[in-house]
């Protein structure tokens, strides 16, 4: 066994002469296991309300979208597409029509997203989780539509599902309009009766759903689509996927991942995220510091054996490594016991959601939890890079007078 190392095990372990250094000892090791398991408990918290607010928002964003490059709608049915649609790689494959009109609900009026979706919509997993009332049965025939509101449309419209007699208004400038005595002959307008409420964030929330037959009516659009929106099926790699469908429709389309569909979402979360470990961090910083203090109490104690080690031979490095080892034991032990709490207090979370939210309106009644092993990786290293310059520094500030502890033997 390393000399060193050895050395400071038994000094870490053993019986101090003064009970002080056994008290701070524990503290600065208390200060470790504490701030390591608050930076895995947290780090997994967020990444449990991440992957909630991602799932709330997968379910309305595509895997792959296709957008034009110019303009704001194209021809879905040339060769291309119809090659496109038939990849079996493919699970989902909707064809939307939107844009902004003015909609009205009895005496309320509001500027909202009227977005027509196609059939294979309505065919995706996990999207009645986004309803809050009603359903998507938004087609009973070829000429029976309805409509699904965004939660902020029905707030800002006092939309009621349960109204059988009142119909939301949609009006759309109509196109190649002229000048007209009459503003209304400038203006398609369309009646649709909402049947279900849907809530995700506000982007989604201001925004209608309907047949895309409807809004090809609406729109006067006979043909053409604003944006093509894909599930690929269970183990298809999406990186190749998007390269393949970027070859195949060259520079006129751009096709997007979900990163790429929403860059602000996704940029929030990674700052915040990092925001988080930073402060964390540098609470933990100020504990592992507290070793500082550990090993010049240590070294206070210990002087007359670090005067024979030094009389014996051991020169200032060795000594030096002694209280290194020693510091880097007491934060790591901290660090590790720390991680430990942390994985079985995010195991009782994940099992039994002791803590709640305290919110019945939430998507989730207890905090959510997700456990990845990069977080805990970057604890570990975290830990153990600011335990290498506690230890470091406090082990030289402590033995630089070894010649004059020589003198007190």
């Amino acid at each position: 066994m390393n000399t060193s190392f050895y050395i400071a095990k038994r000094y870490l372990f053993s019986k101090k002469s003064l009970n002080a250094i056994n008290f701070i000892s524990g503290i600065s090791m208390l200060g470790v296991f504490v701030g390591s398991a608050a930076l895995v408990i947290i780090l997994s918290v967020f990444n449990g309300f991440e992957n909630v607010v991602l799932s709330m928002y997968n379910n309305f964003t595509p895997e792959i979208r296709i957008e034009p490059a110019t303009g704001k709608t194209f021809d879905p049915g040339t060769e291309v597409f119809k090659k496109l649609k038939a990849d079996k790689r493919i699970e989902n494959y909707t064809e939307v029509l939107q844009e902004k009109a003015l909609l009205r609900y009895g005496d309320s009026q509001f500027i909202g997203l009227v977005k027509g979706v196609s059939s294979d919509f309505f065919k995706r997993k996990r999207l009645d989780s986004t309803l809050v009332e009603g359903d998507f049965k938004l087609k009973q025939d070829d000429s029976t539509f309805y409509a699904a509101v965004g939660s902020s449309v029905k707030l800002y419209l006092t939309v009621n599902i349960n109204d059988d007699f009142t119909d939301l208004q949609i009006f759309s400038p109509r196109k190649n309009a002229g000048i007209s005595i009459n503003p209304a002959q400038e203006f398609v307008a369309r009646s649709i009766h909402p049947v279900g409420v849907f809530q995700i964030q506000q982007v989604f929330d201001e925004s209608v759903l309907v047949p895309i037959e409807f809004t090809r009516a609406l729109l006067e659009e006979e043909k053409a689509i604003s944006t093509i929106e894909i599930y690929s099926k269970a183990g298809e790699d999406l990186d190749d996927l998007q390269q393949d469908f970027e070859k195949q429709l060259g520079k006129e389309f751009l096709v997007k991942n979900r990163i790429q569909q929403d860059q602000q979402l996704y940029k929030t979360l990674n700052i915040e995220r990092w925001a988080i470990f930073f402060i964390l961090t540098f609470v933990m910083i100020i504990a592992i510091f507290n070793i500082v203090g550990t090993l010049t109490m240590l070294v206070i104690d210990k002087k007359k054996d670090i005067a024979i080690l030094s009389s014996i031979g051991a020169g200032t490095g060795l000594i030096r490594q002694i209280f290194f080892i020693e510091g880097m034991m007491i934060a790591l032990t901290g660090c590790l016991a720390g991680m430990f709490a942390g994985f079985i207090f995010c195991v009782v979370q994940q099992k039994f959601g002791l803590i709640t939210m305290g919110q019945d309106s939430f998507i989730t009644d207890a905090y959510p939890v997700a456990m990845k092993l990069a977080d805990f990786v970057l604890v570990f290293l975290t830990v153990t890079l600011i335990s290498i310059i506690a230890s470091g520094i406090s082990s030289r500030l402590s033995v630089n007078k070894i010649y004059d502890l020589k003198e007190d033997l």
